[in-house]
């Protein structure tokens, strides 16, 4: 039944009761046995939830779920957008990273434009990366899927068919001419799987993506999408009370939450309580530390030599946890320098940024089945103005997360991936997946994800408590998407930061007294979604902050 044709599935799927393709019973919270999806709209989540009910694993409908966010959640994604995406796979009992990030052009005049004329900050085709979406979503299929592309394109197909919005037709002709050219190859599963990509990135989608990029000034080129590939990598890590926090490479933000958790281990949390003022001045403290370190170290490893294992290291981390001064909050840019090692390299008192930077969102992905496997992914586009083409693919400016400063880590060159602020989580304890995390908001993500985390692990709230909490960040960092070369014109906002109404006025005033600078907000600090798997009874927990627009589901 796997493999049958195009028209069998679409019979198939009009013979599916109501219920197993309405989203109108999906809300923001679900817990079972038979495996739970949490993500964006709750189209989105009914697409996975459908893959899962039929028989499809952890991959599966995590692939089914992306591809349903490009439509239900366009504008935070889309189809020509980037996903990276942690697994843990319950065969080999490993994790891994999917890199479904493109590059910059290839052309080195492309790359000599960019430092000739700076990086467009407010949204331009020029700054569009390689789309990395499509070929994230077949690779995972590939080496960790059980069915073929035509069947998880079905619920997205469903939806496209509706044809709510013009380019809603060219999208559906892209995606069913890969369920045509993986119909038409002959051979194993995985050659139908790479020849549907290969139409894509090598035939005549790329061709008419081609025409697309010169037509609208775009620096890519066919030969940009031929040479793209998912990258599987290994996570980097580190472990905190017990558990093992996997998150993606130094290409994105992802290694400055480890750095955190490493400072945070040397503090009491439970004892000064949830969202006190201890409690939230020592993790905003630590995230300050951790977050001048990403901007000033973090870059593509493939270019770069990021000395992750030294920032990580026992040593480092103990030099740098003096530095937070627990009755005062610091207004210094504190990068240490690992290599020496010393606590400090040259601290200086950053002046905020009066830039205003366009940005638009993400979206989010995770999911869990009934084997034991889980995805956690983090699909996103940020569009700032970017139109869909005539194959219906939108992609975004993804190239203004580099820039052009010499020396500089994240200095944009030729096929490099940008520094993205998409940081999924997954969280094992005892060599078994307990937590899968996804939040979207730009450089809030890892900062939001911490609070959710530290919401589980000190205090032991299951997702729907957790996602729905008081949250808090700072603007104490570079901003990630301002490509200016001089990267101290980048820095958002020193000693500024936020908490949500709902944390007591008495906890803001002592919050002020140690120097912080406190603004409120009624609404949700970022968008995150959460499940957590009990290794003792099975049950997945899965939920979505309400507020936020997340949805999630599970099966019985």
């Amino acid at each position: 039944m796997r493999y049958c044709t195009l028209f069998g599935w679409l019979l198939m799927s009009m013979m599916l009761p109501a219920r197993e393709l309405a989203a109108d019973d999906i809300t923001w919270k679900g817990a079972g046995k038979g495996g739970a999806v949490a993500a964006g709209k709750s189209e989105s989540v009914g697409a996975g939830m459908r893959i899962l009910k039929q028989g499809g694993n952890a991959a599966d409908a995590a692939v089914a779920t992306l591809l349903a966010l490009s439509v239900t959640d366009y504008g935070l994604f889309a189809i020509g957008g980037e996903v990276p995406l942690i697994i843990y796979d319950a065969k080999t009992q490993e994790v891994k990273v999917l890199s479904g990030v493109g590059g910059a052009p290839l052309d080195p005049t492309a790359i000599e434009w960019f430092y000739r004329n700076n990086i467009p900050a407010d949204g331009s085709m020029k700054s569009a990366p390689v789309p990395g979406a499509v070929d994230l979503c077949v690779t995972a299929l590939r080496l960790y899927g059980t069915m073929s592309f035509e069947q998880v394109v079905q619920p997205t197909l469903a939806l496209l068919k509706q044809e709510k919005k013009p380019w809603h037709v060219d999208q559906q002709r892209t995606l069913e001419k890969l369920v045509e050219r993986e119909q038409e190859t002959r051979g194993s599963r995985e050659q139908k799987l790479t020849a549907a990509r290969d139409r894509f990135y090598k035939g005549d989608i790329a061709d008419e993506l081609e025409a697309w990029y010169i037509e609208s000034g775009a620096l890519l080129r066919k030969r940009d999408l031929a040479a793209h590939v998912t990258r599987v990598e290994d996570p980097v890590f580190v472990t905190y009370r017990g558990y093992t926090v996997y998150k993606c490479g130094p290409w994105t933000q992802g290694p400055y939450l480890c750095q955190t958790l490493r400072l945070l281990e040397g503090f009491d949390l439970q004892q000064m309580g949830h969202l006190s003022p201890d409690y939230i001045h020592i993790v905003i403290e630590s995230l300050k530390l951790a977050m001048a370190d990403r901007d000033e170290y973090y870059g593509d490893p493939r270019f770069v030599k990021v000395p992750l294992a030294q920032l990580f290291s026992d040593e480092y981390t103990n030099l740098r946890r003096p530095l937070i001064d627990i009755k005062r909050a610091s207004m210094e840019r504190r990068p240490g320098d690992p290599y020496a090692p010393q606590p400090l390299k040259e601290p200086t008192v950053p002046e905020d940024s009066t830039a205003r930077i366009p940005v638009q969102d993400t979206t989010t992905c995770v999911v869990a089945d009934r084997w034991g496997n889980v995805v956690a992914a983090t699909p996103s586009c940020n569009l700032v103005g970017n139109k869909p083409g005539p194959s219906g693919v939108t992609q975004g400016n993804r190239v203004r997360s580099l820039n052009t400063t010499p020396g500089h880590p994240n200095r944009v060159q030729p096929g490099k991936r940008p520094r993205i602020t998409l940081t999924p989580t997954l969280v094992l304890k005892n060599g078994k997946p307990v937590l899968a995390i996804s939040v979207a908001g730009g450089d809030l993500q890892d900062q939001t994800t911490l609070n959710v985390l530290l919401n589980h692990i000190e205090f032991g709230m299951l997702p729907e408590q957790a996602v729905t909490a008081a949250r808090f960040n700072t603007f104490h960092h570079e901003n990630s998407f301002n490509p200016n070369p001089d990267r101290k014109a980048a820095f958002k906002g020193a000693g500024k930061m936020r908490v949500h109404v709902d944390i007591p006025e008495s906890v803001r005033g002592v919050l002020n007294e140690r120097g912080h600078k406190v603004d409120t907000t009624q609404g949700p600090i970022a968008y995150p979604i959460m499940l957590h798997i009990n290794q003792t009874t099975g049950v997945i927990h899965a939920a979505g902050d309400p507020k936020a627009g997340r949805h999630a589901a599970a099966l019985k």
